[in-house]
């Protein structure tokens, strides 16, 4: 229950309560919360992008959550929170990266698309009549032979990491994060540290169907998600290195 203070505040997206608040997107902000976890790692070869899908049911097929998502040959995204609004600024983000190629004849530069999308999202936090964005995204890519990740949030902050988390499991990941991470660190390294990081936020109960694995190569300037087999392999890797109890 609210503070009597602090009641009609919440009910527009246009009014500030007395202490400088936008209930609004707090609140869309605790729909990230809530989400499924997803991390991202900057690395040597490049940046890894790891989500837990929460299969929560087996008469789902887990081919049918998607969580990673191409934007452009060089540009991927992980999200967490609501999966309809994370589509729809993924459909915005893949018209913006043609409409640069179309314009200047170049791909899209990572930080451009990043301002870009957080530009729009902070749009929804300023007019009536609409709501803010319930999803945050982890952004990926390589610009000028470097990974860069950014991560945006429904107020439209956008932020760039070396290695974070987003959704319900964000405090475990960072925590395991500080104490491990290496920016010189190879792609299988990144993984198995990724993987870690998820295996703590969901304390234990991995499961490889629910895993989806996105990489950028500086190498190859190109992003790709892994196949299955070679998801299975990592995680097997993973659960040899983990003391049996």
């Amino acid at each position: 229950m609210q503070p009597q203070y602090q009641m009609g505040y919440d009910r527009a997206i246009t009014v500030f309560s007395p202490d400088g608040r936008l209930y609004q997107v707090e609140y869309a902000r605790e729909a990230v919360k809530r989400g499924t976890t997803a991390v991202g790692l900057k690395c040597s070869e490049g940046v890894v992008l790891i989500v837990d899908k929460r299969v929560t049911s087996r008469l789902l097929e887990p081919a049918s959550i998607e969580k990673i998502f191409k934007i452009d040959a060089h540009i991927g995204v992980a999200s967490s929170g609501l999966v309809g609004d994370a589509r729809s600024l993924v459909d915005r983000a893949r018209v913006e990266a043609q409409i640069n190629r179309v314009s200047y004849n170049e791909p899209i530069d990572v930080e451009t698309l990043a301002k870009k999308l957080c530009d729009h999202m902070q749009i929804y936090t300023q007019f009536g009549g609409a709501r803010p964005y319930g999803t945050a995204l982890l952004i990926a890519g390589i610009s000028d032979g470097k990974g860069r990740l950014f991560e945006t949030d429904p107020s439209g902050t956008l932020l760039e990491y070396r290695a974070t988390g987003i959704g319900t499991g964000r405090p475990a990941v960072m925590q395991v994060f500080e104490e491990e991470y290496r920016e010189d660190a190879t792609f299988s390294e990144a993984i198995a540290l990724g993987i870690k990081a998820l295996h703590a936020a969901t304390e234990g109960k991995l499961d490889v169907s629910a895993i989806e694995i996105g990489v950028v190569s500086i190498e190859t300037g190109g992003f790709r998600k892994m196949e299955r087999d070679e998801i299975q392999s990592y995680v097997d890797k993973f659960e040899e290195s983990v003391p049996s109890e």
